[in-house]
């Protein structure tokens, strides 16, 4: 017997939906960090070297912001490509469960004087590179949601040809065994001729020849 659906189901689906989406937005943070660090040690000589902050300032909340501008896009559309995402709620999810883990870093770090304080461009275009990350994103599963149901749509047109296939392949080895079986049903229908056999003469004949009765001159007439 099937057991019937419980009615926790529909909550669990969405516990299980929630926690990948903050393990994929705590995912692309780490690579983020990681890959950031090891730009920013490669470049900080020459983004220093740069002659204004108004160039400055930009390229290093880039190289900050790498893990929503790049890793989580990335990510995201890998995610598409396997399981259904919804775009905007994944998107902002993902990228908001991101955030948070860095302003609790900061918090641990600085205290309130790390998120009260020193407001200014940087801050404003760490927001902007934040929101930018969040469209890259959705548009980034939109594109994965797409390629996936493309490569479904071609697996199920391979997999209907392949059946047709062998529709056919199975149609033939049919009529071939049906002509086989014709071919034999015939061969044992036919009966062989039966032989010429020479018959014994009949006795009239051997009469004729004078065999079955004796010569006239041995009869005997009867007196008068």
């Amino acid at each position: 017997m099937s057991s019937k659906p419980s009615a926790l189901e529909p909550l669990r689906v969405r516990v299980r939906r929630f926690q990948f989406i903050v393990g994929l937005g705590f995912l692309s943070l780490v690579l983020g960090a990681m890959l950031s660090v090891s730009l920013v040690l490669r470049l900080h000589a020459r983004v220093n070297a740069l002659p204004s902050d108004f160039v400055r300032i930009p390229v290093a909340v880039v190289l900050e912001n790498l893990w929503v501008l790049g890793v989580l896009p990335v990510l995201g559309y890998l995610a598409a490509r396997v399981i259904a995402l919804r775009t905007w709620s994944s998107a902002v999810g993902a990228a908001v469960s991101g955030g948070l883990f860095v302003v609790a870093l900061n918090f641990v770090r600085d205290g309130m004087d790390g998120l009260t304080s020193d407001w200014g461009v940087a801050s404003a275009l760490r927001i902007l590179a934040f929101v930018g990350g969040i469209l890259l994103t959705a548009r980034a599963i939109r594109a994965g949601r797409a390629a996936a149901e493309q490569g479904s749509t071609a697996a199920q047109a391979k997999a209907e040809a392949r059946k047709s296939e062998y529709d056919e392949f199975l149609k033939a080895a049919e009529a071939a065994g049906a002509r086989l079986e014709q071919r034999e049903g015939g061969a044992g229908t036919e009966a062989p001729a039966p032989a010429s056999t020479d018959a014994p003469a009949p006795s009239g004949e051997a009469n004729r020849d004078g065999e079955g009765t004796p010569p006239s001159g041995d009869m005997k007439t009867p007196a008068a």
